[in-house]
């Protein structure tokens, strides 16, 4: 899914404890929403595997998340929707399409590494890939309960999120040739090979690129 939609998610989830703790509503509000993005911060780096973790976000969420209610403390909320908001990015990630370039071909079978069994989770493509219209349409699902519960500027949050969604969802399916034409006619030719080296091995697929053979045509 992409990343609008993972950070409503991660907000709606911390609506019901910002109801039931007023006080800590905005800690809360703030960890579910940053929650729901900080798995994507491995978008160049391992992606789907340096930073998800569907068990063990998940387990550390279950803990937390009650601790939270026992025992309410800015910490504590933080961490806990923080947890939850990564969570759900992480697990949800697993029904959407793979790693490859075009996830709507359906050719990768490496959704999100499941560290606990140390494998991949193979993608279910409920949601065919991020940016889907599905994809559009769950991240309107998710906006909703922010946009009928939450006043204070929170609206603005949500309504700026929709629309970098919708942006998005629209120019999704032409990226691929957008990232190929870029690698191929500006990162090969202009770019020093550390920068070439570190991108993923996915843009490079159709320019017949592979990570041995990078340094060579970054440095020319």
């Amino acid at each position: 899914m992409m990343l609008p939609t993972h950070a409503l998610v991660g907000l709606a989830l911390a609506i019901p404890y910002a109801l039931a703790v007023p006080e800590l509503g905005a800690v809360a509000l703030a960890a579910g929403f940053l929650g729901g993005v900080l798995p994507d911060v491995d978008l160049y780096a391992d992606h789907r595997k340096a930073l998800h973790y569907p068990v063990y976000h998940s387990a550390i969420a279950v803990a937390l998340v009650p601790l939270a209610v026992a025992v309410p403390s800015p910490a504590v909320a933080a961490a806990a929707f923080l947890a939850l908001g990564a969570a759900a990015h992480s697990v949800t990630d697993v029904v959407g399409g793979g790693l490859e370039l075009r996830p709507w071909e359906g050719t990768s079978d490496r959704a999100v590494y499941d560290h606990y069994r140390d494998r991949w989770i193979a993608p279910r493509r409920w949601v065919r890939y991020d940016g889907a219209p599905e994809d559009l349409l769950f991240a309107v699902g998710a906006a909703a309960p922010s946009l009928v519960v939450l006043d204070g500027g929170y609206d603005l949050l949500v309504f700026a999120a929709l629309f970098v969604a919708g942006a998005y969802a629209a120019v999704r399916r032409i990226l691929p040739a957008v990232a190929t034409f870029a690698v191929e006619r500006v990162l090969l030719p202009y770019f020093p090979s550390v920068v070439v080296a570190s991108v993923p091995d996915r843009y490079f697929e159709e320019a017949g690129e592979h990570h041995a053979g990078r340094a060579t045509d970054g440095a020319r």
